[in-house]
């Protein structure tokens, strides 16, 4: 009876656990260096939008705008684009702002994550 419980039980071995905690801690530390960039591109990307969607803005010029967008990047602490990145079109559809950027990430040693984001002010692309 003993014997046929015991060939029942299944688990975990103490190195596949530690095998797997190597593998879970490793994950968590990427995603800790990476998530913080795309956060940031998000709050790029939502006042490219509120830049687009104040009424005020769309018949400004580009010193008003690229001002506009120095301002709430000071107040949301970003330093990864300047507003003179900020690539300003003006066509019948109305106003449309777009900023390509990249973000470089030492991982271990000397290696690295590269990238690229391009946020823009376009509905379709939030």
């Amino acid at each position: 009876m003993i014997k046929i419980i015991a060939n029942r039980q299944r688990g975990v071995s103490l190195s596949g656990l530690l095998i797997w905690s190597i593998i879970l801690i490793i994950a968590a530390i990427g995603g800790m260096k990476v998530i913080p960039a795309y956060i940031e591109n998000a709050e790029i990307k939502s006042i490219l939008y509120t830049i687009v969607t104040d009424p005020e803005m769309q018949g400004a010029q580009s010193k008003n705008i690229r001002e506009s967008f120095s301002k709430r990047a000071v107040m949301n602490n970003i330093n990864v684009v300047t507003a003179n990145d900020i690539e300003i079109v003006k066509d019948a559809r109305g106003l449309s702002l777009s900023i390509s950027y990249q973000v470089k990430i030492p991982l271990a040693g000397n290696a690295s994550l590269l990238l690229e984001f391009n946020p823009s002010s376009l509905k379709n692309s939030r």
